[in-house]
């Protein structure tokens, strides 16, 4: 075999090669991410029709007591420069009375009492604290299946590790979409439509928000 053929043979290797890792990456990430593909597809839709998919509020409300022993532990401490969460003993007290968590979340102190916000995927929260008298008010908003996947879609108020599932998400999506690309253009001698579609799928969304979005 001469030098040429040899140099032929290598490079036809090597392409089967990229071609093989490139086929691994789309069907792997392609599976790692359909689902979230799904969601995101979907609540796509909701969240472009959030006007016509609204649904009417359910709202909880509940009332308790602090033990005087933990109404004593409400000091300010905007005064005493401690942190403004409640304390971990009347954080852990409501949880097992309310089925609130505060714990380390931010408090509004004030001369009268303490309030704490808890937003949450597809609703809200929030405790009201009385410093003088330990009454507690507290209410749960929940806005439907649609309001909490929606904000799933978002990543409002959904915490540390959602967020993060998010950002992997995206980079499956990423390779995916990239992987496909290069599979496109592997395939596209073959297929003539190949890159008459792709522009298209690129121009379309471009000139729809040039002539019908303003700015």
């Amino acid at each position: 075999m001469s030098l040429s053929q040899t140099a032929s043979a290598k490079r036809a290797s090597f392409k089967m090669f990229v071609k093989r890792q490139v086929r691994t990456v789309h069907w792997m990430s392609g599976a790692l991410s359909l689902v979230g593909m799904m969601l995101f597809a979907a609540t796509g839709i909701t969240l472009n029709h959030a006007r016509d998919l609204t649904a009417t509020p359910k709202i909880a409300e509940g009332e308790i007591i602090l033990p005087a022993d933990m109404t004593a532990l409400l000091t300010d401490p905007v005064d005493t420069g401690a942190d403004p969460s409640l304390p971990p003993a009347i954080a852990k007290h409501l949880k097992s009375e309310t089925g609130f968590d505060a714990a380390g979340q931010p408090a509004e102190w004030t001369d009268f009492d303490v309030y704490v916000s808890l937003p949450r995927p597809g609703g809200d929260a929030w405790i009201s604290i009385d410093r003088e008298t330990g009454e507690v008010l507290f209410e749960k908003t929940s806005r439907g299946a649609v309001a909490y996947l929606n904000d799933l879609h978002k990543g409002r108020n959904t915490g540390f590790v959602w967020s993060l599932f998010l950002d992997l998400f995206a980079l499956a999506a990423i390779l995916f979409c990239g992987s496909g690309l290069w599979l496109l253009q592997m395939h596209s001698a073959r297929r003539p439509s190949t890159w008459p579609l792709t522009i298209t799928g690129f121009a379309l969304p471009i000139l729809l928000l040039l002539l019908f979005t303003h700015a």
